[in-house]
């Protein structure tokens, strides 16, 4: 039967046949024995003896890998080898690999096809020979290894043998590396072979939660020698997780939920002078756009049920705006002979940017500076609230929303306790209703609620608002800036014979006196029934006036709801009165800031919700792999809830062009991770997906763990403590843009941005040591220099060297020491960021596990070997001019060099150094 070759247009993508029936057409098919979650069949290969179509040639070898399914009888091309170069006995590094789901049975037959590569630059190639076998015919020869003739194409002359053998995961070979070492051109070469089975250090117990997570793993193994020449193995996994459109999509239906409330809340203002009532329609209008569009945004995002994936070419895309680029797990396992296995892993992703709404403007970091500079500027028809006051106000209205309801819940749950006639209960309810009001109390002691509450009065109808002399005075000058400009003189408050400014102080202080009410009544009713202890702990916001007690008589023959309910009826209306009043002030101060600069206000929104939400669905992801690698660790979990998470992030971005405005949209959005706190909760069902509540202002991600994993948790965790994070970036341009930036151009944002976060860092150092404890802390201090660590850091952001990577490796390194979360991140996360992480890698082997010196280049290049199994092209557009002859394959495995210039760039520059020169000496 003719075979008809069906393949791929990239090299190192295979594609997977209609998946077969063990019975198809009446011929039953073998399957192969496998362990669950373990590749089917993995080999690696060697050719000996090659025969060079011309003499004296030196080989550059290549072998791909082709399937024919029993069934199907065609042929798949599967995956191929990387080249070796210069010898007749090339020992390929890269191994094949069948993953669990692959439909691949004893009678699958396999094809091997070797090629030399005569240039590589446009894949030129021609066929040495081929051979083909059974997979039964591998599993059941001896030792499993194969030893094959390599023929023509025409089927006659032999040109070699290639050598084929399985691998075995969890085989530990004992001995040297010498006697399994070949000499090519006077270098080592390691074996290595491939798996798609996630494996971790902590075992494959709570596999289930991670596959939930994260999908589509792409593994390779290799086996390096030590520098006393014994074998460690290395793990390398890629893995997407569905976090990618997860937590857009629970973002989205928060920002949703939140501009609806507050869109009601604008409604719900009251009656409002025309000026006021006209910016109110008008705000609405825009308000009301914003949100279905939103909804929009949501409908799409939802049709993409299971993606777990958005590629580069798609970083553009309107409906895709919200959802990262390229977020992949790289994790490195490694096991070495004299070494405790050690995991490492590095979330990579692109940098959380606004692409769709373009840079043309800058980013974030420049448009808030530009809108808050406007926004001081504007004229008397606004009232100005700076950023700090605006958000207090959001927060006092959040804490409203939260604390009202749990208040009301709590009066119904002691009035419930009251008609059960039990003391204790009564009390245990009475001491949460306290803590609740209390609170709720605190929350209006700010002087925003106050100003506001006469800013509002003043926009009733009737209402006079003079607008403040321009230029302003110096007395103007002097007062701070939080201040709103029509309050800043005297003379331009409005003063209304019928409006009394302590009203309000009335109104809040009854929601306590209320409470001191109940208390006292609660201590009468327990007196009377033989308690030997009341409840009087009484308000922090007012003591408990002993005349109350007087004041209030018991009736021992009533009962103790009838004694309660008015007094909580009370309460109830007095903290409705309050919240009437203090949700239509703040509410009017959010109008402020929505009427003043309309539309740039909700597209500024709008920008910093993408770009927040690029960069959360990455640390939640980066959160959750860190905490399951590190649950048997006490250590870590004492510093999760004492001191929280560092959360390094590496920037590779250029200080040039549209990069600029990436790395603006990067700083905002990463220091927005500020808002962000983690809780743990024990998952009821299979759902283990985490869940978003919040507002913009503060969120809350609750992570969900099957129930054996939570047990291990500490007491503080489990009882619901909120984990913080520490986010900090640093950024140091690589690619031939930065070149031109700094010979040009202009490198003070990243200076900028490097000195800040330095000392967010130094800070988070200082706290670790204050509360950590001492006997950690000795320990510590015995293992790690983090304070030299620090300081050679300092010394490098002071130098203002150019293209300095010593930068973002230090960081990492104090990264990990301090078991935080690490992230790499560029345009894309293609090509700096796997130079980045590979070189990371290999430096990590060589200083931490004893890797050969003879041996890092070598395995470097493994690690950026452009045939990759399984993984997604996504090579669509060269971000960097570091590109290497080989057109990349994969996100994450290029032979690329870090620093090299691409050639057009390179011109450009010696051309414009070349005039800048002649220009001085004209």
């Amino acid at each position: 039967m003719e075979i008809k070759e069906e393949g791929a247009s990239e090299e190192g993508q295979h594609f997977l046949p209609t998946a077969q029936a063990n019975e198809t057409g009446g011929t039953q098919f073998t399957s192969i024995q496998k362990i669950p979650n373990e590749p089917q069949l993995e080999f690696i290969l060697a050719c000996k003896d090659l025969v060079a179509p011309v003499r004296d040639r030196k080989l550059n070898t290549v072998v791909q890998i082709s399937v024919i399914h029993p069934a199907e009888q065609s042929l798949i091309r599967y995956s191929s080898t990387e080249i070796v170069e210069g010898t007749r006995d090339p020992l390929f590094l890269t191994g094949v690999t069948f993953p669990s789901e692959y439909p691949i049975y004893e009678e699958t037959k396999i094809k091997l096809t070797v090629y030399d590569v005569k240039d590589k630059s446009h894949d030129t190639r021609s066929i040495l020979g081929f051979a083909s076998f059974k997979v039964v015919e591998l599993l059941k020869s001896k030792e499993q290894l194969l030893s094959l003739s390599l023929r023509t194409s025409d089927g006659g002359k032999v040109v070699g043998t290639i050598e084929v053998s399985v691998v075995k995961m969890g085989e530990i070979e004992d001995g040297e590396a010498d006697h399994i070492t070949t000499d090519v051109q006077g270098q080592k070469c390691a074996l290595v072979y491939e798996c798609t089975a996630p494996q971790s250090v902590s075992g494959k117990d709570n596999l289930p939660f991670l596959n939930a997570v994260f999908k589509n793993p792409v593994c390779k193994l290799y086996r390096f020698p030590t520098s006393d020449n014994k074998w460690m193995r290395i793990r390398e996994q890629m893995s997407e997780s569905i976090l990618s459109f997860h937590i857009p999509k629970e973002l989205i239906s928060l920002h949703i939920k939140e501009d609806l409330c507050r869109n009601q809340e604008l409604k719900e203002l009251g009656e409002l002078s025309p000026h006021w009532d006209n910016l109110r329609k008008k705000v609405l209008t825009h308000c009301d756009q914003m949100v279905n569009m939103y909804q929009d945004i949501l409908t799409e995002l939802s049709k993409d049920a299971g993606s777990s994936f958005k590629s580069s070419s798609s970083k553009g895309e309107k409906t895709l705006e919200f959802v990262p680029v390229n977020l992949h797990l790289q994790r490195m396992h490694v096991h070495s002979p004299h070494l405790k296995d050690a995991l490492y892993d590095v979330i990579t992703v692109g940098a959380p940017a606004a692409h769709f709404q373009g840079f043309k403007n800058g980013g974030l970091r420049k448009l808030l500076h530009r809108f808050e500079t406007e926004r001081r500027n504007t004229g008397y028809q606004f009232i100005y609230y700076s950023p700090e006051n605006t958000a207090k106000a959001k927060e006092v209205l959040s804490n409203i929303n939260q604390l009202q309801p749990l208040i009301a819940t709590h009066a119904d749950l002691l009035l419930n306790s009251a008609s059960q006639r039990s003391p204790d209960s009564l009390k245990n309810s009475l001491k949460m209703l306290s803590e609740k009001t209390e609170l709720f109390v605190h929350a209006f002691k700010d002087q925003l609620v106050r100003s506001a509450l006469l800013a509002l009065y003043t926009a009733r109808p009737g209402g006079i608002l003079m607008k403040p002399p321009s230029p302003r005075s110096k007395a103007e000058e002097s007062c701070p800036e939080d201040q709103p400009p029509w309050m800043k003189r005297q003379d331009s408050i409005p003063h209304h014979s019928d409006y009394d400014e302590e009203e309000w102080d009335r109104v809040w202080a009854n929601v306590g006196k209320s409470l001191n009410c109940i208390i006292a009544m609660v201590d009468k009713l327990i007196e009377r029934d033989g308690g030997s202890e009341g409840c009087s702990g009484g308000s922090k916001d007012g003591e408990k006036d002993p005349s109350l007690v007087d004041s209030i008589t018991s009736h021992p023959r009533e009962d103790w709801y009838e004694q309660l309910s008015p007094l909580v009826l009370t309460l109830k209306d007095c903290m409705g009165e309050v919240v009437s009043r203090a949700k239509q002030s703040l509410t009017f101060v959010l109008l402020q800031e929505l009427a003043c600069s309309l539309p740039q206000c909700l597209t500024l929104t709008l920008r910093r919700d993408i770009v927040f939400s690029q960069a959360l669905a990455g640390l939640v992801c980066g959160f959750i792999i860190k905490l399951h690698t590190s649950l048997h660790d006490p250590n870590f979990l004492q510093q999760l809830h004492t001191v929280g998470l560092i959360v390094q992030y590496e920037g590779l971005l250029s200080t040039y062009s549209d990069e600029i405005g990436m790395l603006e949209d990067m700083a905002v959005g990463i220091s927005d991770l500020k808002k962000v706190a983690f809780k743990i909760i024990e998952a009821k069902s299979n759902d283990v997906l985490p869940v978003i509540t919040g507002r913009r202002e503060h969120y809350v991600v609750e992570v969900k763990l099957p129930t054996a994993m939570f047990e291990l948790l500490p007491a503080q965790i489990k009882e619901g403590q909120l984990l913080r994070v520490h986010p900090v970036l640093f950024n140091v341009g690589i690619n031939e843009q930065q070149t031109l930036a700094e010979r040009f151009g202009d490198v003070s944002l990243q200076e900028s941005i490097n000195h800040e976060n330095f000392e967010l860092l130094k800070e988070y150092y200082t706290t670790f040591m204050e509360k950590m404890p001492p006997d950690y802390i000795s320990h510590f201090q015995e293992q790690t220099d983090l304070k030299g660590l620090l300081e050679n850091l300092h010394q490098n952001i002071q130098a203002k060297k150019r293209k300095n990577v010593e930068i973002v490796w230090l960081a990492a390194t104090i990264c990990r020491k301090l078991n935080g979360i690490r992230f790499t991140c560029c345009k894309s996360a293609k090509d700096r960021t796997s130079m980045s992480v590979t070189l990371e890698q290999c430096s990590i082997l060589r200083d931490e596990h004893q890797l050969h010196k003879d041996f890092f280049i070598r395995a470097l290049d493994c690690m950026r070997s452009r045939q990759t199994q399984g993984a997604l092209n996504d090579s669509d557009d060269p971000e960097t001019g570091c590109l290497s002859d080989n057109k990349p394959t994969s996100r994450h495995f290029y032979p690329v060099a870090l620093l090299l210039v691409s050639s057009h760039l390179l011109v450009v520059w010696l051309i414009l150094s070349l005039a800048l020169l002649l220009a001085k000496y004209q």
